[in-house]
């Protein structure tokens, strides 16, 4: 009895789709670690950043959202150095261009707005790019984590995740309930002052010009 053909899987075709996938977790490891040096500057810059927003801004509660949010960035540097260990790596930061804009516009608002009562709107606004940044650079970091396999660094990327997350619709009820309103009030108050002033300036110009008739009558009492 002759004995059942097997198809037998080529072991060319499997050693390179082994070859592949090493290729694709490689790099998708060092992609992540990149991310994780960039994430790691990000955070350390803001650790600066913060404390001067807080400062800076007019409302109470947008300065404690500021502050408090400073504590959770502090949390979430030592996070970072967490996952740094998990890897094997030492913690070392990556220039990050992209967040050092986002912080040099937020300087210059504070710098431009620093009397005007739309300070605080713009410090919202400065706030919320920075953590729409950070909200999709961790969003990433999670979906590599759970590729490679890396369980204990996922969980620490999602609870930084959701305090990001967190921060920003704070700042967004700040903004809508609080920081806005005031804004708009300051700027009809001011444009009410600009109209009455200007009422009053025609009506002193009103005052001080005789009407044509008057002047008719003088002018022709002058000549009998």
């Amino acid at each position: 009895m002759a004995a059942p053909i097997v198809d037998l899987p080529d072991p060319t075709n499997y050693n390179t789709t082994m070859a592949t996938q090493k290729k694709t977790s490689t790099g998708l490891m060092k992609l992540f670690e990149d991310q994780l040096a960039d994430l790691y500057y990000v955070e350390k810059q803001l650790t600066k950043a913060i404390p001067k927003m807080a400062k800076a801004a007019n409302n109470e509660e947008l300065s404690a959202a500021f502050e408090a949010h400073l504590e959770e960035t502090k949390e979430q540097v030592t996070r970072l150095e967490g996952i740094f260990e998990i890897l094997g790596k030492p913690a070392k930061a990556k220039k990050c261009p992209a967040i050092d804009g986002i912080l040099q516009e937020g300087k210059e608002i504070m710098e431009e707005f620093k009397d005007d009562p739309a300070l605080d709107a713009g410090l919202v606004s400065a706030g919320q790019k920075v953590e729409h940044y950070e909200m999709s650079s961790y969003g990433c970091m999670k979906a590599w984590a759970e590729q490679l396999g890396l369980d204990d660094a996922l969980e620490l990327i999602e609870m930084t995740l959701e305090e990001e997350k967190g921060a920003d619709q704070k700042l967004s009820d700040i903004g809508e309930d609080v920081v806005n309103i005031e804004a708009d009030e300051e700027g009809e108050q001011g444009g009410m002052k600009k109209k009455a002033s200007s009422t009053s300036a025609k009506g002193k110009t009103a005052e001080s010009k005789p009407s044509g008739s008057n002047a008719a009558k003088k002018k022709a009492k002058a000549k009998a």
